[in-house]
């Protein structure tokens, strides 16, 4: 299974996230973070970690390799063994290291797409900060769901009401998380014709630990399991499970209005009781907003939510 964690506007803590996913993944799946991320890496300085190997070293053996398994051989663990593949600070070198990853334009595979194909594997990739010229994006097309993490300040909301439309069209499983305070998941669905499938919750000191700063909490095998943040990023990875028996055979278009095999994903705590309908649910097809693609829009009553 490959997960694409970005967001569209600002930093809202995709790479803390995805740490926090990968270590509370339920086993006996095994989990590796790669940091894909454009605007350059922070999981090396946070955790001290050598220069290699990296992303860097993986876009080189890349160009010589298509064994599935490469990937592992470029992570370095972190504190509780949790397996990460790194991206250079410098900005140019990530870029450069991601293009190199990129699919062949003749149909092959990209390496983490290769990797997370294998079998009782979950592969992770931090794509940060995504727009359509990103040189994630073919990370993110190739991924089976696609977490976006956004704030829910009304600045942050207005730039994805008007993203929603091409986000629904980038991966077959979009899936909505909200960070921090602002608003409602209730206005949040109301407003945008999506419900959230949560609100990643402040803690200080589950981040710290994700952050590689000193925390009160300890790194155990399985993550940060007492902090909010570990049992929120548990509860993510539950829903999203089911769907790791899912690998499509060929490279996924948007969801059909119509379609009768979308997941209907529950919610978590913090969200607006009952089950989330595929239309204005967590899967964010192009269809959910296309009859407001300028604004916000009242959720339609098939995929009504609580206000």
């Amino acid at each position: 299974m490959l997960i694409a964690v970005i967001s569209v506007k600002g930093s809202p803590g995709t790479t803390t996230f995805s740490l926090a996913l990968a270590a509370r993944w339920p086993g006996p799946a095994r989990t590796l973070v790669v940091e894909a991320d454009p605007s350059g890496g922070d999981i090396a300085t946070r955790f001290s970690l050598e220069s290699a190997p990296s992303l860097l070293s993986l876009a080189a053996s890349a160009r010589h390799s298509s064994d599935p398994a490469l990937v592992w051989q470029h992570a370095q663990a972190l504190q509780g063994g949790l397996p990460v593949v790194a991206a250079p600070p410098d900005a140019d070198r990530a870029r450069a290291a991601l293009v190199a990853l990129a699919p062949d334009p003749s149909g092959g595979m990209g390496a983490l797409r290769s990797a997370a194909n294998l079998p009782n594997t979950v592969v992770i990739a931090d794509c940060g900060r995504i727009d359509p010229g990103s040189p994630a994006m073919s990370i993110v097309q190739e991924a089976d769901v696609l977490v976006l993490l956004t704030r829910a300040r009304a600045d942050d909301l207005a730039h994805l009401a008007r993203r929603l439309p091409a986000v629904g069209r980038w991966a077959p499983r979009p899936v909505l998380l909200l960070v921090g305070k602002g608003y409602s998941t209730a206005e949040v669905a109301r407003e945008l014709g999506v419900r959230p499938l949560g609100r990643v919750p402040e803690d200080e000191h589950g981040a710290a630990v994700l952050c590689g700063r000193p925390s009160r909490l300890r790194w155990r095998r399985g993550g940060p399991s007492h902090s909010a943040l570990g049992r929120f990023a548990h509860k993510v990875a539950t829903v999203l499970v089911p769907q790791q028996q899912e690998t499509p055979d060929a490279a996924p278009g948007p969801l059909a209005a119509n379609s009768q095999n979308v997941p209907t994903l529950r919610t978590l705590p913090d969200t607006p009781n009952g089950p989330v309908a595929a239309r204005g649910g967590q899967l964010l097809a192009a269809h959910a907003v296309q009859r407001r693609p300028h604004g916000f829009g009242e959720v339609d009553s098939q995929g009504g939510a609580a206000s």
